[in-house]
């Protein structure tokens, strides 16, 4: 096994693991449950680890990873006026849908 990286909580940890396995990578997550030493660990020691198991995937899973990191942001402007930015679909003041 090789660590590929560590994530800045669990749930991101949990969503990067689960999105390389669906891409073929196995995965393994350590260190999920060291959030409760944090204070008496030094930081980056409880910090939950992403593990492959089969260390010839490290290239492919270390470029997954990024684009999963960098997931581009939107902008758009609705029909109401409302600058919509992030990841979002559907404007927060009117619920009118992004148009393509």
């Amino acid at each position: 096994m090789k660590r590929l990286t560590q994530a800045p909580n669990l749930a991101i940890a949990t969503l990067w693991a689960d999105a390389l396995e669906r891409q073929g990578i196995a995965t393994s997550l350590q260190r999920q449950y060291l959030a409760g030493g944090v204070g008496d660990l030094a930081p980056d020691q409880s910090l939950p680890e992403i593990w492959i198991t089969e260390p010839h995937q490290e290239a492919r899973a270390l470029a997954l990873l990024n684009e999963l990191k960098n997931v581009p942001q939107r902008r758009w402007m609705c029909v109401c006026g409302e600058l919509v930015e992030g990841g979002f679909e559907q404007c927060w003041k009117c619920g009118e849908m992004m148009r393509v």
